[in-house]
């Protein structure tokens, strides 16, 4: 009898951790599929520009229109969903996600494509918030909290290193659509069971959304990120300028407008708390470093001569490593504090960038792949609980603003990475590139812009002039690996700092003592 009393008071608290674990897992498919379609485009926008007709600006709006309307909506849809209900809007999210992907894979025009991709960009922007502050519902435990959000960001990892992969593997058995209809599937299965298994929740105070407030986040976001995208691959220009200031200046407009409001779109009361704001910050820095990638890539292409689909493929074992760390963090940090873990990593971090400074014009691919597998493995304790710890910091009923800021951080850092490091490694490269006085002086500047145009120019040379140049192009394009791996490891030594000055006061998630509470601030929500 008293087996059988034991038996039936654990049976619903096994039963709510099972489904939590499936609910988990559900989460797992859109968060995957959303960052996978950062990427799946790279090998497939040859294909599709020369059925469609594409230009090269219709190309690259193809390309960058998702990211565009994710990075500008990320902040709105969450705080939409913790008004009707973050399980409500996911599930909407979901069936726009599928329908966009199904026109993408149909469109029969590059305006049609762009638009497609514009509407996907919209429906992701209400899954990763979604998903994030569901989790925070599912897991009040400040240490299974921590789990689920390294393994919602190994999902998110693995699909972008995917997505070149599933890309170029599509790209071998069917046509570019492929590529999009990959969603609906996966799509139609958290249709399914999303219902079943996620709780709904919402922030049942919450005032209706402002409008303006939404209209003005989006004339911020958009133009600043478009300007600095531009910035990188086409340098300074009044159009580039004017979409930074033009930014800027609704900003400016969005904060003094969420000052007045008595229930505001964007709580800036969540920034007072440092742990909020410095987890922002490291996310922000996160993004910064992933601009390396870059250069490793056109390393890869040039001096390595691999293929796209082989470069991705090498570069599949140091996101690996970053996953892979990310699920034994939460681990950790069950006896050291975050901080410690955290600034620890990015110190492994920062030897990994070195590494590649030892490369040469000649080609070292092992050097290169392990000097990426222990810079990822240095970040992933960062990119894993930075997330994590924004989300704790933040009260439960803010937790789909909490998210998509957090989201936004990174969007920002990543675009802000291309323009610092993608800016200063092309410096680099312009600079060490020296080019024979025989070669035509049109041919010469060409060169000299990029390792694209010095190939394009060799492709045209004689055999012995074409050996020179891209001789000394390889050592310019190595010369600017070198250049933007000191700058990633530069910041992660600040962000160490940031991480020690600002975090030192969370403590292990085993230690049963609640976070210590920051003077400027409210006291952090408690956690079970």
């Amino acid at each position: 009898m008293a087996i059988t009393r034991k038996t039936t008071g654990t049976e619903p608290g096994e039963r709510a951790r099972r489904q939590a674990l499936a609910g988990l897992a559900v989460l797992g498919l859109p968060t995957f599929l959303v960052a996978l379609d950062l990427s799946v485009l790279y090998l497939a926008l040859p294909h599709l520009g020369a059925d469609l007709g594409a230009d090269s600006v219709q190309q690259l709006w193809i390309t960058d229109v998702y990211g565009f309307m994710l990075a500008g909506l990320l902040v709105t849809m969450g705080t939409l969903g913790d008004r009707i209900g973050r399980k409500r809007l996911l599930l909407i999210g979901a069936g726009a996600f599928a329908a966009a992907s199904a026109l993408a894979a149909y469109a029969t025009s590059p305006e049609m494509l762009i638009a497609s991709r514009a509407l996907l960009g919209v429906a992701g922007s209400t899954i990763m918030p979604s998903t994030m502050a569901l989790i925070s519902v599912m897991f009040t435990d400040r240490r299974r909290h921590s789990m689920a959000i390294a393994v919602w960001m190994g999902c998110f990892m693995g699909g972008a290193a995917l997505g070149p992969v599933v890309g170029g593997v599509l790209l071998e058995f069917f046509w570019w659509g492929s590529v999009f209809l990959l969603a609906v599937p996966v799509m139609g299965v958290l249709l399914v069971l999303a219902p079943k298994l996620l709780p709904e929740s919402r922030n049942a105070a919450a005032g209706r959304l402002d409008l303006p407030s939404a209209a003005l986040l989006l004339a911020t976001i958009l133009p600043v990120v478009f300007g600095l995208k531009q910035l990188a691959r086409d340098g300074a220009g009044p159009v580039q300028i004017l979409a930074i200031l033009a930014g800027t200046a609704c900003g400016v407009l969005f904060l003094r407008r969420q000052r007045r409001l008595s229930d505001p779109m964007l709580d800036l009361g969540l920034f007072r708390d440092r742990t909020f704001s410095a987890a922002l910050a490291l996310t922000m820095f996160a993004g910064l470093t992933g601009a390396n990638q870059l250069f490793v890539s056109l390393y890869m292409q040039s001096v390595e001569e691999l293929s796209p689909v082989a470069t991705a493929l090498w570069l599949i074992p140091s996101a690996v490593a970053m996953v892979v760390i990310m699920q034994v963090v939460p681990i950790l940090t069950r006896r050291i504090r975050p901080a410690y873990v955290i600034a620890g990593g990015l110190a492994v971090a920062a030897i990994g960038f070195l590494m590649l400074t030892r490369l040469d014009g000649d080609g070292n691919l092992p050097l290169l792949v392990t000097g990426l597998v222990v810079a990822n493995l240095g970040i992933g304790p960062m990119g894993g609980l930075c997330a994590a710890l924004a989300m704790q910091s933040a009260p439960p009923e803010k937790a789909g603003l909490a998210a998509s800021t957090t989201s936004t951080a990174g969007e920002l850092g990543i675009a802000l990475g291309v323009v610092t490091v993608g800016v200063a490694g092309t410096a680099v490269y312009r600079g060490q590139m020296t080019v024979s006085p025989d070669i035509p002086a049109a041919a010469a500047d060409t060169a000299r812009d990029s390792i694209a145009g010095a190939l394009s120019v060799a492709g045209r040379l004689p055999a012995q002039d074409a050996a020179t140049l891209l001789d000394d192009a390889y050592r310019a394009v190595t010369a600017a690996l070198h250049g933007s791996a000191v700058i990633c490891a530069a910041l992660v030594l600040v962000a160490a700092a940031i991480t020690l000055a600002a975090m030192r006061h969370v403590p292990p998630s085993g230690s049963g003592e609640p976070p210590a509470e920051d003077a400027s601030t409210a006291p952090e929500p408690a956690r079970p």
